[in-house]
């Protein structure tokens, strides 16, 4: 695939953003359907279909789709189950993965852009069931937990990048917490992130920015590729 033409997003989808924050109800969205179209879909079309091919160098196995409910996220919420009935999300997400099944438990290149900043990561979210045990046991694993604690250092040494995170007080049962890499039992995701100035995402030297701190951040995400794999 070709690269697209991308020169950073456009004043439209800052207005679309700020206002489906400021307004979040359907009237308003129904009265500005266009500005979502032009500001919400069209440049993170545009950025998926520009960055997705250059991420193939990072890793060769990594998806893409240029659509919504494919990269690009659904601007509507999920409020089935929520105490938060606001019917719209509030913030640009866009999900470069790995494995058959698209998903957000499995290693990937994360962005988000909204009305309250800018941030991009790498790594993977939600581990459970067999994800979980797998990743457990690579952190146990002598070479494996070498490898992560290499990954980490890799990263940190590359730039201001948080990694995270913890959920557990305490080690899984069955676990011992005295392995060198013991504190990623505590973890139940593992991925590296940056918050970046809102501003940087109209730069027109955006692509070259997002994908100079996805390769610093890779590192974590290949030892979950390697070592934990897709759940497929």
């Amino acid at each position: 695939m070709a690269q697209a033409a991308f020169e950073g997003f456009p004043e439209a989808t800052f207005a679309f953003l700020d206002g489906i924050a400021a307004h979040n109800e359907k009237p308003w969205f129904d009265a500005n359907r266009a500005l979502y179209e032009t500001g919400y879909v069209a440049p993170a079309r545009a950025f998926v279909e520009a960055i997705g091919p250059r991420l193939r160098a990072l890793s060769l196995g990594v998806k893409f789709d240029p659509k919504v409910n494919g990269s690009i996220g659904r601007i509507n919420r999920d409020i089935r189950f929520s105490k938060n009935k606001q019917p719209y999300k509030t913030h640009l997400a866009l999900w470069f993965w790995h494995g058959e099944r698209r998903g957000w438990d499995r290693p990937g290149f994360y962005f988000h852009l909204g009305r309250d900043g800018f941030f991009i990561g790498v790594g993977m979210h939600g581990l459970a069931g067999e994800v979980l045990e797998s990743f457990r046991q690579s952190v146990i694993h002598p070479r494996s937990a070498k490898a992560l604690l290499e990954a980490v250092a890799a990263v940190e040494a590359a730039g201001p990048y948080t990694i995270g995170e913890q959920s557990r007080k305490l080690p899984p049962r069955g676990y011992a917490a005295d392995g060198p890499a013991a504190k990623y039992l505590l973890y139940e995701s593992l991925h590296a992130g940056l918050e970046l100035p809102r501003e940087a995402a109209r730069s027109t030297d955006l692509l070259e920015l997002c994908f100079d701190h996805f390769a610093a951040m890779w590192p974590i995400g290949k030892w979950l590729l390697e070592e934990v794999g897709t759940g497929d």
